[in-house]
Formats: structure tokens, C-alpha cells, sequence
């Protein structure tokens, strides 16, 4: 099974590079972040053309999320618990059946938190603390869970091409990537890192100051897998090439393989 995750930067401007990576890739199972439309204008049919199940959450003009799936979905929740007044659509989940049973997925779009000084870190370090509360009950469930998505957290200085940079950023300050370590501790595997240890593995590359061009990219997207899942990691790619494409997402895919069978 190839599962995969991308924050498309608009689903309506990115939508023929998707379809294109789509049958480049061929992957059985989609996250997809930063959508920025509402469900109804979400265009499920060139994705449902290519044989995907598609369940959206999203609002207008910014955040959104999405799964798409080659199986049909068993179940799918919309939103992280913890929070009833957080409108922001940055959470679904669903669950698929396969031949080795129920199989767990979640797409996260996680707060940016810039500026560090203002009420979007607090909110930022917030959501950080609920997902990690969400984790730990998912995995005591013992099933393959799949937690993939734009974490906006550059866990190590590996994990960026110029670390001094990004030093007072909300994505590389220590209290996020406490929170993001706090979070794989709970048991979680991060699929990049369980496969490499080599440096320049980025996901993003800013549209400011020829950063693609300079190979100024950090890693902010991440696929981590509960034990069950991990077990059976058998693969673990970065499609870099896709943001030299025409109007490409600031972001790039990510996608690994588990040896579990997708036909039921």
C-alpha cells in the first residue's frame, strides 16, 4: 500500500499538477493540506475519475484538508478533539479496510504560530498539545495509524539547509520542537528518519529570494506511523522534482510503502 501526503498550496491552482503526480505516483491513500476551499467546491471529480474516494474538510480561502482514497472509507471525522470552539479546518481522519485489517489515517495541517510573540503560538503550541492527546489514545487501539501532513516543526538542524535562519521562527523554536519530540515519544515513528539520517531532505521551498533555486528547503512535512505500521515500512520517498514543475505548490510530496495488501 502507498500512502502519501502533499500540501497543494490551493487544490483549484494545483489541480492539474495533482492529477498529473496522481498517476506519476499512483498512490493508494492521499493527504492533502491547504486545500483553501470549501467542501462543495472541492473538485471531487476529476480525483473520483481516477478511482479515489474523496472526503473533504475545508473553509474559504485558507486552511483545508482532505483524503483521498482508492478504498472506501469506513469511517471520517472532522476535526481534532479537544477544542469545541476551533473552527479552523486543519484535521480529518478516516479509516479503510484492508486484508490485514483496519488501517488508520490522519491528514494535519498544524498552525504556522508566526508571529512567536502573538496568540498564534499560543494557539500553535495549543493544537500541538491536543494532537499529542489524540495520538496517545489512537495508540493504545494497537492498529497501523498513519498521522501525515504539513506539521509546520523543522524537528533538527538537519532538517534545514541554513538553521541560523530559521532561529527564531515559530517553526524551529525549542518549545515547538519540544512539543513535536513530546509527541514522537509517545510512540510514534517519523518515516523520513527511520529510513535516513541524511541531511537536505527537504519538503518546502519558499517562493522568496530563489530558495528552490538555491536549494534553500527545510522539512516540515512528516508521515509518523504507530509501531504497527511501522513494522511494515518498506519504503520512503520525497518527490522533489515536483516544484520545478509549472505552478508549483511551495511544498512537495511525500509518500511511503507498507506492506499491507490494498485489495481487499
Amino acid at each position: 500500500m502507498r500512502i502519501a501526503s502533499w500540501n497543494v498550496n490551493s487544490i483549484k491552482q494545483r489541480l492539474d499538477g495533482a492529477l498529473a503526480w496522481l498517476g506519476e505516483r499512483q498512490p493508494d491513500l492521499v493527504c492533502m493540506q491547504e486545500t483553501k476551499c470549501v467542501d462543495d467546491a472541492f473538485p471531487r471529480e476529476p480525483f473520483e475519475a481516477l478511482g479515489y474516494n474523496v472526503a473533504v474538510h475545508g473553509q474559504k480561502t485558507f486552511n483545508g484538508v482532505a483524503l483521498l482514497s482508492k478504498l472506501p472509507f469506513d469511517e471520517i471525522s472532522n476535526g481534532l478533539p479537544g477544542d469545541p470552539g476551533d473552527d479552523h479546518a486543519r484535521f480529518i481522519e478516516g479509516v479503510v479496510s484492508t486484508k490485514d485489517g483496519a488501517l488508520r489515517i490522519a491528514s494535519i495541517y498544524l498552525p504556522n504560530g508566526n508571529p512567536p510573540q502573538s496568540e498564534k503560538y499560543t494557539y500553535k503550541l495549543a493544537w500541538m498539545r491536543r494532537l499529542s492527546a489524540y495520538a496517545r489514545e489512537r495508540l493504545s487501539h494497537e492498529e497501523p495509524l498513519i498521522l501525515a501532513g504539513d506539521y509546520n516543526v523543522i524537528p533538527t538542524a538537519s532538517d534545514a539547509r541554513n538553521p541560523q535562519a530559521w532561529t527564531d521562527d515559530a517553526l524551529f523554536l525549542p518549545k515547538t520542537r519540544d512539543e513535536f519530540r513530546a509527541l514522537i515519544n509517545l510512540g510514534l515513528h517519523d518515516a523520513v528518519r527511520a529510513t535516513s539520517d541524511d541531511p537536505g531532505l527537504f519538503t518546502f521551498w519558499d517562493y522568496q529570494a530563489g530558495a528552490w533555486q538555491k536549494n534553500n528547503g527545510i522539512r516540515i512535512d512528516h508521515v509518523l506511523l504507530s509501531p504497527r505500521a511501522a513494522d511494515r515500512l518498506a519504503n520512503v520517498g520525497i518527490d522533489k522534482h515536483v516544484r520545478s514543475w509549472e505552478k508549483p505548490s511551495d511544498h512537495v510530496p511525500i509518500w511511503i510503502d507498507l506492506e499491507i495488501d490494498a485489495k481487499l
